[in-house]
């Protein structure tokens, strides 16, 4: 597939290295192309850096939003209409303030989506830390990551990509479980946080369903 990323960052480089390996064609861009460059040098042959996001959506089947909640808005305004008809994988998820104060009856995705109508936004890789994301088998078990999407063919799409990338997906439904998602990563990184643990952390579903 002719993947795109936009943003360098952890969850970035790790994404465009699992997905080069892959097979996959890996397309980066950022606010720094200098950093941009590193990461898809890191990432290898299958991986090339460009200078601008509207380059970077040219031919994409699928485009990864590595980037803060807050860039966003400055994503689509320098797409300029690039993400129309595109999977647009939302991987961000809202911080600041109480832990509690983003789990508040939307998600990052959805606003996404209204800012974005001809994509088809899809929720995916947020519950997941770059760290497990580089090593997501513990102890012999591979943690799930989670898709959630109104469109179904896209969402097939980023769970063939999840599972690509040696993640075990998990289809969760609508877009509107993107609430749930974030919620999930906002637990996960605040039990690190609170408990100084080493930010090494998954979730996984045990029991009859989960196919690995």
């Amino acid at each position: 597939m002719e993947i795109r990323i936009i943003g360098s960052g952890a969850v970035g480089g790790t994404l465009a290295n699992k997905s080069a390996q892959a097979g996959h064609r890996v397309t980066i861009s950022s606010r720094d192309p200098e950093h941009a460059k590193a990461a898809a040098q890191k990432a290898g042959k299958n991986a090339r850096a460009v200078a601008t996001t509207a380059e970077a959506l040219e031919n994409a089947e699928i485009v990864i939003l590595a980037v803060p909640y807050t860039a966003l808005d400055d994503v689509v305004r320098d797409a300029s209409g690039g993400f129309d008809a595109k999977v647009v994988i939302d991987v961000t998820n809202r911080m600041g303030g109480a832990p509690g104060s983003t789990i508040d009856g939307t998600s990052a995705a959805e606003q996404l989506q209204q800012k974005v109508p001809k994509a088809k936004v899809v929720k995916a890789f947020n519950t997941v830390f770059s760290s497990r994301a580089n090593d997501p088998v513990v102890e012999g078990v591979t943690i799930d990551c989670f898709v959630a999407g109104d469109d179904d063919a896209a969402r097939a799409k980023v769970v063939e990509l999840v599972r690509d990338v040696g993640l075990n997906p998990i289809d969760a439904g609508p877009l509107t479980m993107a609430r749930a998602l974030e919620a999930l990563a906002v637990l996960n990184i605040s039990l690190n946080a609170r408990n100084k643990w080493p930010w090494q952390t998954g979730w996984k579903l045990v029991g009859p369903g989960p196919s690995a």
